[in-house]
């Protein structure tokens, strides 16, 4: 899953690319197919890099979020085009959160999952050690929300959350500074003065795509539908990849106002068994609907995490669906 972020360019829409451009050097940074976020003249994305080598398995509990940001109109295939936010790994943001026993009654981690090698909650379905990657950023436009900035200088990360557990994201927040345009990465608190890592996000425990809609005032969430996560290791069915969060055939989709409070709109595509998946989809606005292209696969796949296929589904006057 590590390597070197590269971009490349079309000045003619598409039908010719310009040779690869590195934009980090080490084999140690990491990214899916999340969202792009414009403002102040400038586009933001988040790539996530692991900081440190100590897990011996998956390493998402060593990866920090970060923020990059570029002018547009800049050739940005030039890392001197971009700006980068201090990072902040998974590892720091709770010293001890797998075994301190005073942060309790959360239920996080799901399944033990200490460092540095995780552990086999059943045979063949592993939990690496807990952590976030696949980072959408996200900037709230409405004065009323707590985590509102006037200066639009605040940006949100919302990440998925490894944790071996359902129905919530990681958050983290970033702010420019105004002298030097400088970017730090901390938690987010809420009025009572604690910080705030996990948020409600209904499969948030998967890969997920945000996308704000300025016709609604509202974001939409593209992201893996849990039925049955409470299903004992040991009695899932064989087709099910890994642990009881992973279902990856249904693909959902939700709206909010916040990013914290969200509304069912409806499933975009259901698999024809589990191994079949709907999932790590990327949408877009077409007119009046949603365009979605989803990594999926049919019954010959490897399994629901290796797919076979891209699959693409319309959401037809999505806008109708706000109640």
């Amino acid at each position: 899953m590590d390597a070197p972020g590269r971009l490349i360019r079309s000045d003619d829409g598409g039908v010719t690319w310009s040779a690869p451009a590195k934009l980090t050097e080490s084999q140690s940074w990491h990214q899916s197919a999340c969202n792009v976020h414009y403002a102040n003249g400038c586009v933001y994305l988040v790539m996530e890099r692991r900081v440190t080598g100590d897990i011996k398995t998956w390493g998402v509990g060593e990866m920090a979020p970060v923020l990059m940001r570029g002018k547009v109109g800049a050739d940005l295939t030039r890392r001197e085009n971009w700006t980068f936010a201090s990072e902040l790994s998974f590892r720091n943001t709770i010293p001890n959160i797998e075994k301190d026993p005073a942060i309790d009654f959360f239920g996080v981690p799901f399944f033990s999952s200490a460092y540095p090698k995780g552990s086999l909650p059943a045979p063949r379905r592993n939990n690496a050690p807990i952590g976030w990657l696949e980072t959408n950023v996200v900037q709230f436009k409405d004065p009323d929300h707590i985590w509102f900035d006037p200066k639009g200088r605040t940006f949100h990360l919302w990440a998925r959350a490894h944790t071996g557990g359902t129905g919530y994201a990681a958050v983290a927040k970033v702010v420019e500074r105004d002298d030097d345009g400088s970017m730090t990465t901390t938690l987010e608190t809420v009025p009572s003065g604690k910080k705030v890592l996990f948020v409600p996000c209904p499969g948030g425990q998967m890969r997920f795509h945000i996308l704000y809609d300025e016709a609604t005032k509202l974001f939409w969430l593209l992201s893996s539908q849990a039925t049955d996560s409470m299903t004992r290791a040991d009695c899932l069915d064989p087709e099910r990849f890994n642990l009881p969060n992973n279902e990856r055939h249904r693909l959902q989709l939700h709206f909010s106002r916040n990013m914290v409070d969200w509304c069912f709109a409806g499933i975009v595509a259901i698999g024809a068994s589990p191994k079949q998946s709907r999932h790590y989809a990327s949408m877009a606005v077409d007119g009046g609907d949603l365009v979605v292209l989803s990594r999926s696969g049919d019954a010959h796949a490897k399994s629901a995490h290796d797919g076979n296929l891209i699959t693409f589904h319309r959401v037809k006057n999505f806008r109708t669906l706000v109640y």
